[in-house]
């Protein structure tokens, strides 16, 4: 019994002594034969069988939105990766190594996959992580944060109630799905959880949800693609009290403005600064919105429509004004237009007069006809029949130029009363009156649609 106790005892000693001697990670390298002058492991695709391709497993998480650049259609967001695959060349039993079923040794030991995002449009600003981690049965894990500068086509005719989704597509950059088969990790209700657990920032956007779509390929010549639509809403509280009440509130005092007095110009000079003050906001959204866009925004219809109706308001109030300044102001010009209306008077009387005298005469030769007729009657038959035929010509011709006088009467009464109205004292003041009583109207109905 004492030698096989003693062989015993010899067999765990040993044991102990391998095990201690093989507890390290430098261990399990050394037992993989991974070491920096060993390139094997980093040159090639890590099959036995070329024609069996690698899987590739993605993870995609938010951790913050950095940016939105409207005007250059940047979106800019901070992500973190992971990536999975298994290499066929690894693999240990962890019992004969203390245990140890993971190691973390230098990225560019091992291959990876050559995953890139077809949108980003810079350098990725974050550094890559210097170490990947491998475990007993071979399988391969990178992790990486990414701060990303990418394109997005922006959707801004609701700005600033607009909802936007940016995509990041993921690929490789060579291998076909003969070499690399891409598949997510995780669902799009898994990632968007996930993402709102980690989310440190989201700048002016509320970050909505992320969607996951797969796009595997149909044929062996392309590329699986992994999609990661990321919606979001932009705050628009800030743009409200900023910039839309701002342009409510220069349209409620330029409509004020019509209880200012139209004698003096500080009515011009008032609207003219908050037409200006409006020209401001509106170069203030130029800089936000980007030129690229197929349809104009409904915020830049509103400040147009509102820029629109302060300048017909400014219009309105020179035409007022000018009005105004056509009536008279001094007691010279009211007495020269008093002079005037008196002789468009008496002329008016003269015409009258003439006009009434003519008529007189023409009665008197028709009544000197018919005593004429009396008399040939008695007398002289053919002198009668002569004399009547000539004054019933004369009577004709009398009674043409009557009606000719009476034409001109009208239109020489038509005139004279529109030149006595305008000379009137604040006809064009009355006339402005109306005009600026129409326009409020019109603009009040405009404002209220």
């Amino acid at each position: 019994m004492r030698p096989v106790a003693s062989v015993l005892l010899l067999l765990l000693v040993a044991d102990g002594v391998n095990c201690q001697d093989k507890c390290s990670y430098q261990d399990v390298l050394n037992h993989l034969n991974l070491t920096k002058n060993n390139e094997l492991f980093s040159m090639t695709r890590p099959v036995k069988n070329h024609r069996r391709p690698t899987q590739v497993y993605l993870e995609v998480l938010l951790y913050a939105i950095l940016d939105v650049v409207e005007k250059d259609q940047k979106f800019i967001p901070y992500v973190w990766t992971v990536m999975r695959w298994h290499n066929e060349y690894i693999s240990w039993d962890p019992n004969q190594f203390c245990g140890i079923d993971n190691v973390s040794l230098p990225t560019e030991m091992l291959w990876k996959p050559d995953l890139t995002i077809e949108e980003m449009t810079e350098k990725d600003r974050a550094s890559p992580s210097p170490y990947l981690s491998i475990n007993d049965r071979g399988d391969v894990e990178v992790q990486n944060d990414h701060v990303l500068v990418s394109t997005c086509r922006m959707h801004i005719y609701n700005f600033p109630f607009d909802i936007q989704s940016c995509n990041l597509s993921f690929k490789s950059v060579i291998h076909t799905v003969k070499d690399i088969r891409l598949r997510p990790s995780d669902n799009s209700s898994e990632a968007t959880e996930w993402s709102r657990e980690v989310m440190r920032t989201q700048y002016e956007w509320l970050f909505i949800n992320m969607t996951v779509t797969a796009n595997n390929a149909s044929d062996l010549l392309s590329q699986d693609i992994i999609v990661y639509t990321i919606n979001m809403r932009r705050r628009s509280v800030l743009y409200i009290v900023n910039f839309i009440l701002p342009i409510l509130f220069f349209l409620s005092l330029d409509l004020a403005s019509f209880l200012i007095s139209d004698s003096g110009g500080e009515k011009l000079s008032f609207k003219v600064t908050v037409l200006l003050a409006v020209t401001v906001l509106q170069l203030i959204l130029n800089e936000i919105l980007p030129s690229s866009s197929n349809s104009i925004p409904l915020i830049a219809v509103y400040c147009i429509g509102i820029f629109a109706l302060m300048m017909l308001s400014l219009m309105e109030t020179i035409l007022v004004m000018y009005l105004i300044e056509k009536d008279p102001r001094d007691k010279e010009t009211v007495k020269k237009q008093s002079l005037s209306k008196d002789c468009n008077n008496q002329g008016k009387a003269n015409i009258h007069n003439c006009h009434e005298e003519m008529h007189k005469w023409t009665h008197q030769c028709a009544r000197i006809y018919d005593g004429a007729g009396e008399t040939s009657s008695e007398l002289l038959p053919v002198a009668k029949e002569h004399t009547g035929g000539k004054l019933v010509e004369e009577y004709g011709a009398l009674e043409e130029v009557s009606d000719e006088l009476r034409k001109v009467e009208k239109t020489l009464t038509l005139l004279l009363r529109s030149r006595r109205d305008e000379f009137e004292p604040g006809y064009w003041t009355r006339v402005a009156q109306r005009v600026n009583k129409a326009f409020f109207i019109f603009y009040v109905t405009l404002t209220q649609s």
